[in-house]
């Protein structure tokens, strides 16, 4: 969340209209995610301008013209940013007014404002994400805004890292580095607390570690092969309490994700010669494969905050951004992209795109189909973690 206050004022919209209650959710009667919500805005200008713009496209809102749209929302941004909602029959939704903060803050909690009043659900404009981008021969973990603004380095080791990802509570980020520590180089998990900087070891043992996941209480899987091939581990927060998952000798399993219950880690693995999707009780037992049918060579999955949905990247002669129940069944492709990653509405990903030898960021309104850029880095940019 945003460092500085923001504070909201309340102002009653006229008695001619429909509600003077400025509180109340007004939710679409029959809303359709699926569907473009036709918006128009008005009365605002430069930055705020454009981040609204920005913020409700990528939440599902199409911009039309006044006559066309289904929702107004008309303001303005001199002192503070404004905002007034209305229907398509000028009936008055709420009448909210944001200071405090820059104008950026103020603009992205006006656009979650009216995500939440209309369609119940909140707004994402207002979290960050973490993601790693190259500097030369060596590459950096990043976290920014969750449209790529304001971007910090988190790291400044100057060797290749890779796969960040949040702790419950957003304080802390998990992530793989290729150090060279007492004379040796190889690859470490990283816990890395951003309030003071400091960081811990959670595992370095013999041969690969990588690919950390956190579940939502704390536990974190990785790939280690400490045991001469790469399988999923399982171990407390600080890395102790080990315990194997996979205990495959060819496989190779990758990419490991939880379930939000913390029951299930999924992953990437081999079957019958082919790469696959499977599931494993995080206390042990059996492989269970995900089935993604119409699609091929499944990677990278991320559950869904929900505990609904999976998302991955498939590979066939393109790398493209699929969805499938997390039971398993039939995949639908999305877009192209890779490295999915969810935000806590369950509803938006943001992705990798590969563009003229550079890779760049997206955000994929899932329903709908709509994907926006984020602003271009002066790196590539990719394996994005959207914090929690």
């Amino acid at each position: 969340m945003w460092s500085a206050a923001l504070c909201v004022a309340f102002v009653s919209i006229s008695p001619a209209q429909e509600s003077t209650d400025p509180n109340r959710l007004t939710v679409i009667k029959e809303y359709d995610p699926t569907k473009l919500i036709p918006f128009y805005i008005s009365g605002y200008t430069g930055e705020v301008d454009r981040v609204l713009r920005f913020d409700l496209e990528v939440a599902g809102f199409k911009m039309v013209e006044a006559e066309r749209a289904a929702y107004k929302l008309a303001g303005s941004n001199t002192d503070a940013v404004r905002g007034m909602l209305s229907d398509r029959n000028n009936a008055g939704l709420f009448d909210k007014t944001f200071s405090g903060g820059t104008p950026r803050q103020q603009a992205h909690a006006l656009s979650d404002a009216v995500v939440l009043s209309l369609t119940g659900k909140k707004g994402i404009a207002q979290t960050r994400v973490a993601f790693k981008m190259d500097t030369g021969r060596a590459s950096e973990i990043f976290v920014a805004d969750y449209d790529g603004h304001s971007p910090t380095a988190v790291t400044a080791d100057g060797v290749i890292v890779a796969a960040p990802t949040w702790a419950p509570g957003n304080r802390s980020l998990y992530y793989t580095a290729y150090l060279t520590m007492s004379g040796v180089e190889n690859t470490t998990i990283l816990a890395h607390n951003l309030g003071t900087g400091g960081r811990e070891i959670v595992a370095r043992h013999s041969g690969l570690n990588t690919a950390p996941a956190i579940a939502n209480d704390g536990r974190v899987a990785m790939i280690l092969s400490k045991a001469n091939s790469p399988d999923v581990w399982v171990a407390s927060s600080n890395g102790k309490n080990l315990h194997r998952l996979t205990e495959t000798r060819d496989e190779d399993e990758s990419s490991p994700c939880w379930s939000p219950d913390g029951r299930w880690v999924a992953f990437v693995t081999k079957m019958g010669g082919r790469r696959v999707l499977a599931k494993a009780l995080s206390t042990g037992g059996p492989i269970m494969r995900i089935a993604t049918s119409g699609v091929l060579n499944p990677s990278e999955p991320s559950w869904s905050p929900d505990g609904t949905t999976i998302a991955f990247t498939a590979q066939m002669g393109g790398f493209s951004i699929c969805v499938v129940p997390a039971e398993g069944g039939e995949a639908k492709v999305l877009a192209d992209g890779e490295d999915p990653s969810w935000a806590a509405n369950s509803r938006t990903l943001i992705l990798t795109k590969r563009s003229g030898g550079k890779r760049t960021l997206s955000l994929l309104d899932v329903p709908t189909k709509q994907v926006k850029d984020v602003p271009a880095f002066s790196g590539s940019s990719s394996q994005p973690s959207w914090a929690r």
